[in-house]
């Protein structure tokens, strides 16, 4: 029975070797961010494409939600029963 061409020996070799590389490159730029102590590019663009933290209030009376930036109460007239549902600060992760 003649063998798949996708199947050969060499490729499957070559594929495990372009993976070790590819490791070994990896592992040589984490030491290389260590020893430096900078962070890789990866990291700073999600830092750089983060949102600003929003807190997420919510008013039983009126069944409305509101989002602000600060911690502070929202004013809104005639509603001044604002429950916070979600507070950044709490989850770090988002």
């Amino acid at each position: 029975m003649a063998q798949r061409p996708w199947m050969y020996r060499g490729d499957r070799r070559r594929k495990e070797d372009q993976r070790k590389a590819k490791q070994e490159a990896k592992r040589a730029r984490k030491a290389e961010r260590r020893e430096s102590g900078v962070s890789g590019p990866e990291i700073e663009s999600v830092r750089a494409n983060s949102q600003p933290t929003e807190f997420v209030w919510f008013s039983p009376s009126k069944g409305r939600t509101l989002m602000t930036t600060t911690a502070s109460l929202p004013t809104v007239d005639g509603i001044d029963d604002w429950a916070l549902l979600s507070d950044p600060r709490m989850n770090p992760g988002g």
